[in-house]
This record gives structure tokens, sequence and C-alpha cells, in this order.
């Protein structure tokens, strides 16, 4: 079983519920109406791939799939969350505008990790 994927995934979701908190009570009198939606998609997208690092881990643990690209998957969703998540809480909370360009790039993360998941599950041998 993959373990990482598990404890990164959980403590990257417990985060996401902390950093959600914080800005649902924390920045709302701080924070534009824009600021706080795009604090908010910044901690739904946390969220939503913490929750594929615990799949990669159960899928492992579990057997379903295995081999080599579920790691390799995992390392995807959790860059996709520094970059995307992290360069987006960045943005808000600094108004640094060169970080724009790196949310993109956390987006092309996720979308090969979920990639290399079915790759990773199409090449598992059949079972009748």
């Amino acid at each position: 079983m993959l373990l990482w994927p598990l404890i990164l995934g959980a403590a990257l979701a417990m985060t996401a519920v902390m950093a959600g908190a914080f800005g649902a009570h924390g920045l709302r009198s701080v924070l534009s109406p824009r600021g706080l939606e795009v604090f908010q998609t910044a901690v739904t997208y946390q969220m939503n791939h913490s929750l594929a690092l615990i799949l990669v881990a159960l899928v492992s643990g579990v057997g379903i799939v295995r081999g080599r690209l579920l790691a390799l998957a995992a390392g995807f969703f959790a860059a996709g969350i520094v970059l995307f998540s992290g360069s987006l809480y960045l943005l808000v909370l600094t108004e640094m505008s060169w970080l724009g360009p790196v949310t993109p790039m956390g987006g092309v993360c996720f979308i090969v990790g979920w990639a290399l998941l079915i790759v990773a599950a199409l090449k598992q041998p059949r079972q009748t």
C-alpha cells in the first residue's frame, strides 16, 4: 500500500478545512467578494485532490490497481495542489500578480494525475 498519499492527503484535507474556515471567518471583512471566491476555489480544489490522494492510497491498498503509475499520479495530484491552490492562496493574500501564470500549471498537474490513474487502471489484468 502506498502510505505517503494517504498521510499527505489526510494532512492536506485537514488544512483545506482550516483554510476554508479561515476564509469564511477571518477573511470576509478583508477580501473583496471576488477574492473570497478565488480563495474558495483554492480550498475546493485542495480538498478534492486531497481526496484523490487518499483514493490512490486506498486502491493501492486493496489491490484494485497496482504499479508505479499510481505513485506518479499521486505526485501529480500533490504538485497540482501546491501549484494551483497554493498560487491562488498567495495571489489573493499577497496580491502578487506574477503568480497568475502558475495556477494553470497546477491545473495541468491535476489533469495528468487523473490521466495517469486512468492508464494505471486500464493496465491492470482483467479479472473474471
